[in-house]
């Protein structure tokens, strides 16, 4: 008898977890895609003119920075 209020309490506290944790969802997750552009380098408002590492896609880098194209062109990441 004592194992099976046992197994009745442990199932009760594992739903109240499950539902505690559902509850707090993951709020703005963001899928990222899995494809890169072939970028040159990257320039951010923070680091003034400086060329920073190519990144894959805005995704992968930070708001308002600018991806800076092989073939000249740019793409602003917001």
């Amino acid at each position: 008898m004592a194992a099976s209020k046992f197994y009745v309490a442990s199932c009760a506290l594992l739903l109240i977890g499950v539902v505690l944790l559902g509850q707090q969802g993951i709020d703005g997750a963001v899928a990222c895609p899995q494809f890169c552009l072939d970028v040159d380098y990257v320039t951010c408002p923070s680091s003034g003119s400086e060329k920073l590492p190519a990144r894959c896609n805005c995704c992968m880098t930070p708001k308002g920075c600018t991806l800076h194209l092989s073939d000249g062109t740019q793409q602003t990441c917001s």
